[in-house]
């Protein structure tokens, strides 16, 4: 699964992998979890469109467990590809695996979603400097309901970055 949205885009999501709605369909974010992020768009002024959705691994892992090391790393090169082409001012990191591997690439420790998400961390990765931001993803808040407040005002402090950024 490539990802999908506007290659000029200065926000990307980027999500763990597929589940099984994406990997049938072939695009990112489509399932139950990808409605609720399309809900989350709207809180940060965003619509599908205008942003890039990606994913750390392209495949889904088999019963959609976990994905392994090995596995991130043979999918992270077309990840850092994306990301050098569309060189986003803002890279939101859905879910502990996404934090975790743009955390571990721009050499910054990295403690766990719980700890590290409604953050902005300005790195250098890739040859580009980004904000960094982590939430939980959108699937966290389908098992457990109390994380979907957790993720508008996220989504929303997004939307105020966004605009204290132009406004400057």
């Amino acid at each position: 699964m490539p990802g999908e949205g506007s290659p000029d885009s200065r926000i990307m999501f980027i999500g763990e992998g597929p589940g099984r709605t994406e990997d049938l369909e072939g695009k990112p974010f489509v399932g139950r979890a990808g409605q609720l992020l399309n809900d989350l768009l709207g809180e940060a002024g965003l619509v599908r469109d205008e942003v890039f959705i990606c994913n750390v691994v392209r495949c889904r892992p088999p019963r959609n467990r976990a994905p392994r090391q090995d596995e991130i790393k043979a999918c992270v090169p077309y990840l850092d590809r994306q990301i050098r082409a569309i060189q986003p001012r803002w890279i939101v990191t859905l879910g502990n695996h996404a934090a975790g591997y743009v955390f571990e690439k721009a050499g910054i420790a990295f403690d766990g979603i719980t700890k590290a998400r409604g953050k902005f961390d300005p790195v250098q990765m890739l040859g580009s400097e980004v904000e960094v931001f982590p939430v939980f993803h959108p699937a966290a808040a389908l098992y457990n309901p109390s994380y979907v407040d957790v993720l508008k005002r996220d989504f929303r402090c997004l939307r105020k970055r966004m605009k204290e950024s132009i406004s400057r």
